[in-house]
């Protein structure tokens, strides 16, 4: 079985396999299963970290760059990022040091997008943990 293939391919699907070869009393399969399967759930869940972390630097260097635009919509894309993060590291607190480590790499991407969206290029070299999780932005 190509474990990896199926786990990059569906992770149900991969878990049902897994089901089978256990029934089957094939244990060494099964753990090889396993093991690609909880990788491929790691993949997953460090994307979603990284895909709101930059969703929402790119709305806080957007809010600082652009104070003509604030709106209640950025007010609740920031707020909404934020839920979502704080809830997936509530749910896998495995990935609280991962924050750190795609840190700078974030931000640097959110640049990019914070400039393609605002054709301004931001001014800003750095953002804070409390620019991102704590800071209370207001109109």
């Amino acid at each position: 079985m190509n474990w990896k293939e199926l786990t990059l391919t569906s992770q149900y699907k991969a878990a049902v396999a897994i089901q089978s070869e256990l029934q089957q009393g094939h244990i060494q399969e099964s753990e090889i299963g396993i093991e690609e399967l909880i990788e491929a759930l790691s993949r997953s869940d460090k994307r979603a970290l990284k895909s709101q972390l930059i969703r929402l630097m790119m709305h806080v260097i957007k809010w600082l760059i652009q104070p003509q635009y604030r709106s209640r919509s950025w007010l609740l894309t920031i707020e909404n990022a934020r839920i979502e993060i704080e809830g997936l590291l509530e749910d896998e607190p495995h990935l609280k040091p991962e924050v750190d480590r795609i840190w700078i790499k974030c931000f640097n991407q959110a640049i990019r997008l914070a400039k393609k969206e605002t054709g301004i290029k931001p001014n800003i070299s750095e953002l804070s943990l409390e620019d991102v999780f704590k800071k209370d932005y207001n109109l």
